[in-house]
């Protein structure tokens, strides 16, 4: 009796352990977007399509190497706009999405990985435009240009703000020299990028209210396993130094 119930123990934690560690289909695959949000992630050729090699910047190459390490294949797309690509990961089993900024409120929606970087959240204003603002209800009676379904314009919405939102955060860029809009609610340093690549320097920061995280954000069909093991791969790149060593390279 004693020896049936060990042997009875010894198949179910070895089920358990199976199980915990089960292997993905021989044909499983990851479809990773993303979008040209740099210096995280953008297209080779400045355009809003891209494939593969034709997409660099500090997320992307964290994510390959992430996947090369975890063993798990994927394709990789630039597209726009975000709205779409964010519904489609919602939406899409083994579908992923990066760079995420995570938040409280998509905290449910998603499997997450990361985080693969940490930013943080601004109000910027046109060079020479000395508008002082002590937090966000202070701002709200400004024009507030934002991304459209971006972590950021979402935080402003949910907080009682209108932002006006662009489906490019580029067409921010040009509102704002224009005095379309009094104020700009993006990511640093994404915000100084794209606007240094329109020719746009000196714009002052009129308040930062939030530091944030940005993750690879999966489907919740996507198997745990495949978490697991993508995390375990960024921990590791994250110990070995490698994380800091490309976000050196492109800041």
């Amino acid at each position: 009796m004693l020896n049936t119930l060990k042997k009875s123990l010894f198949v179910a934690l070895f089920m358990l352990c199976g199980s915990a560690y089960a292997e993905l289909p021989q044909d499983y695959k990851v479809v990773l977007l993303t979008e040209n949000f740099p210096p995280f992630n953008m297209a080779v050729d400045d355009k809003n399509f891209a494939r593969d090699d034709g997409i660099d910047g500090i997320s992307a190459d964290i994510v390959r190497e992430m996947f090369k390490r975890a063993g798990i294949d994927y394709t990789l797309t630039l597209r726009f706009p975000w709205d779409r690509l964010y519904r489609l990961t919602l939406d899409k089993p083994n579908y992923g999405l990066f760079s995420t900024t995570y938040t409280e409120e998509r905290k449910p929606l998603f499997k997450w990985v990361g985080p693969i970087a940490k930013t943080g959240w601004v109000l910027l204003a046109a060079p020479g435009n000395d508008i002082k603002v002590s937090s966000l209800q202070d701002a709200a009676k400004y024009r507030i240009g934002a991304y459209k379904n971006d972590a950021v314009s979402q935080n402003l919405e949910s907080q009682g703000l209108e932002p006006i939102n662009a489906l490019r955060d580029q067409e921010n860029v040009k509102k704002l020299v224009r005095g379309q809009i009094d104020l700009w609610a993006t990511t640093d340093p994404v915000g100084r990028y794209l606007a240094k690549q329109e020719d746009v320097t000196g714009l002052n920061t009129v308040l930062r209210f939030r530091e944030a995280e940005l993750y690879l954000a999966l489907n919740k069909d996507t198997p745990d396993e495949v978490v697991q093991r993508l995390q375990k791969a960024l921990d590791e790149l994250r110990s070995e130094g490698f994380i800091d060593d490309i976000t050196e390279n492109y800041l």
